[in-house]
């Protein structure tokens, strides 16, 4: 059985998204959550590792169609694994993908995502924080990992979790500070479903 794997970049008032770019800092390295510290080697490294073993992503629609763009204007080792490796896009709105290996998922959700997780190893999800929030309200997240930038934005932005977020229990597996105050957290669930 695979897992499911978030990663998320925060601030330390929890935004996710300034809406300072329309990009989610995920894949935006000019974000001004991420623009001071993405350069920095460790941060580089860290995130590499979110995205090692993946092979497939999900998504919710609005990353996908940022790393769309993004991704398929781009070439070299790097994007051409994440071109090339299996994709799913969780939409009702969506009706298909011109992204090469990329498939819609529609109805039925929990039940194709958990054939999903009967199929791959490990799933990776960047960004798609409506999709994260109700992974975990349906129990099938396994792994938050989350990259705290030390900075407090205030204003604009949109948090990571919202008020009316279901209430989950996670258990701290890892926990790494980096020389430049960003520091990895890496949260398991442990009532993931099987």
């Amino acid at each position: 059985m695979g897992k499911i794997i978030a990663g998320q970049y925060l601030s330390l008032d929890g935004v996710t998204e300034s809406g300072w770019t329309g990009l989610s800092p995920a894949i935006s390295p000019m974000d001004p959550l991420t623009a001071p510290y993405f350069n920095d080697s460790q941060v580089q490294q860290a995130v590499g590792e979110l995205m090692a073993g993946n092979d497939a992503m999900l998504l919710g629609r609005t990353t996908y169609e940022n790393l769309k763009g993004f991704f398929t204007s781009q070439s070299g080792p790097y994007f051409d694994a994440v071109n090339a490796m299996p994709k799913y896009v969780v939409s009702t709105t969506l009706e298909s993908s011109d992204w090469n290996n990329t498939t819609v998922l529609r109805d039925n959700l929990v039940k194709e995502i958990g054939a999903l997780k009967e199929r791959h190893q490990q799933i990776g999800i960047g960004g798609s924080g409506t999709l994260v929030r109700w992974l975990i309200a349906e129990n099938l997240l396994d792994e938050l990992q989350l990259l705290f930038f030390p900075m407090i934005l205030g204003g604009p932005g949109a948090r990571f979790f919202t008020l009316d977020q279901a209430p989950a229990t996670f258990t701290l597996t890892d926990c790494r500070p980096l020389d430049c105050g960003v520091v990895v957290l890496t949260y398991t669930r442990q009532d993931a479903r099987a």
